[in-house]
């Protein structure tokens, strides 16, 4: 399945074309990077004749949501070990945990500490008492078939770009990009996470050294947000109808026009940034926002 491809029309004073390929549109629940990186990890899940599907995430998790709907559409009952013992009270209050429950996910509360050990052997055997036996789809979705879902993203439509760009936060999309990538184009990945460690992770999957992180545009950090970033989603969306979420594609794509702006692609050059979806958790994210009395973001 491939989804369109749609230019931005901006100004610029040499000649660069900027494309979105919109895999926010795959699915209306499953979307975008979600979509690749659960499909062949359903497929395994059949094989092995597993029946429930187990994985983590924090409060607004796109993950949790997607593989919650998609266990429930494919017949697989599902399970997501969640970041937040605080959580525990609030999932009517939560549109993306109460999204899951409704797909009939069951939760699992643990503590933040708790969770920094969640691929520890002693605490999968927990899982396993509580649970039964499950297939395991780790934090993001990122695992090998992850991969290879997410290099089928790109295709013969998007060989004559030079630059493929994608927001990174396991780095699963990323390599699969990297992987399905031609010689002669540069994988720009721009982290929503601070620090550097991603490097390494990516390496674990990736098969060519066609690629960069761009680690200036994460506005402080995960799910970190101030009114520049609202405004200029709120502004995106008016002028070229795409929503952006604010956690991945909207600091990727405010980082893109930014480096557009200040010179540092070359000449007619053709840059292609993948919409990787993330737009259900808009919702959670406004509810803090106006928490802060803070402007939303325009659904």
């Amino acid at each position: 399945m491939q989804s369109p491809i749609e230019q931005i029309h901006i100004k610029n004073d040499k000649n660069i074309q900027l494309f979105i390929k919109r895999e926010d549109l795959l699915h209306p629940f499953i979307s975008g990077n979600k979509f690749r990186k659960l499909k062949y990890n359903l497929l395994e899940a059949k094989k092995q004749n597993q029946d429930t599907i187990l994985t983590f995430g924090g409060a607004f998790s796109n993950h949790i949501a997607a593989t919650a709907y998609a266990a429930n559409s494919n017949g697989f009952k599902s399970a997501g070990v969640i970041r937040g013992e605080e959580l525990q009270s609030q999932i009517v209050a939560n549109p993306t945990l109460k999204f899951a429950q409704e797909q009939g996910m069951q939760f699992y509360f643990v503590s933040r500490k708790a969770y920094r050990n969640k691929n520890s052997e002693s605490f999968l055997e927990e899982l396993r008492n509580e649970f039964g036996a499950f297939y395991l789809v780790p934090e993001g979705g990122t695992n090998d078939l992850a991969i290879k879902g997410c290099e089928e993203i790109l295709n013969e439509e998007t060989s004559h770009f030079d630059y493929i760009c994608t927001c990174v936060g396991t780095g699963g999309t990323i390599s699969g990009l990297i992987n399905a990538s031609k010689n002669h184009q540069k994988i720009l990945g721009f982290p929503a996470l601070k620090g550097d460690f991603l490097q390494d992770e990516i390496r674990k999957f990736a098969k060519q050294n066609n690629w960069d992180l761009i680690t200036n545009y994460h506005f402080g950090g995960y799910a970190k947000i101030n009114e520049q970033l609202i405004t200029f989603i709120n502004d995106f969306k008016s002028e070229f109808k795409v929503l952006l979420d604010p956690v991945y594609t909207g600091k990727m794509i405010f980082g893109l026009l930014d480096m557009i702006s200040k010179g540092q692609f070359e000449e007619n050059a053709k840059i292609l940034a993948i919409h990787t979806g993330g737009l259900q958790g808009i919702a959670g994210m406004n509810q803090r926002l106006k928490s802060k009395s803070m402007p939303l973001i325009n659904i």
